[in-house]
């Protein structure tokens, strides 16, 4: 006589293995390697985002429930919240133009559909009139997660002002 308790964790066992095979991996199960590959990619459209001084470009980078985390400043929580920071920046720099920005990011790490990294930047801003260039560096942590097409989107964001960048 077979054992019945055998015969139910087998079946159970095939029908998990099965609907296993069925489902659809997240993309980062499918190919972790592209997943890590492709946050330059990120790194390169934030770049010029922020180069052309472009709101709608940077916040299309970020997640819907994303937080930023500037110094001085209650978090910024979701994307309505970092419009409105960048609105408000962008009318007080009316006129304004970025001269140079530069952007190098380190130390990727990925878990799944998640990922880090830290970055050092350097953006040169002219303003109008006769006022001085903005002349900023800084340090930033970024963390970015994988939605349901694949692309990264950030979700949280740490920066702070660098008095001079590479030094410790």
């Amino acid at each position: 006589m077979p054992n019945h308790a055998n015969l139910r964790y087998a079946v159970a066992f095939l029908l998990l293995l099965a609907a296993g095979l069925g489902s659809t991996p997240s993309p980062a199960q499918t190919h972790p390697a592209a997943a890590l590959s492709s946050i330059p990619g990120f790194n390169q459209r934030l770049e010029d985002a922020t180069r052309k001084m472009d709101n709608a470009a940077t916040l299309a980078l970020w997640a819907d429930d994303g937080i930023s985390l500037l110094p001085n400043s209650s978090p910024l929580i979701g994307k309505s919240a970092i419009a409105a920071l960048m609105d408000r920046a962008m009318a007080s720099l009316k006129g304004a133009r970025m001269a140079e920005f530069h952007m190098q990011c380190s130390g990727v790490e990925t878990s799944g559909d998640l990922a880090s990294e830290w970055c050092v930047e350097h953006q040169i801003v002219t303003l109008p009139g006769k006022k001085l260039p903005f002349d900023g560096k800084g340090q930033m942590l970024l963390v970015l997660r994988r939605d349901s097409h694949g692309d990264w989107r950030l979700i949280r964001e740490m920066w702070n002002q660098a008095a001079k960048i590479g030094s410790n």
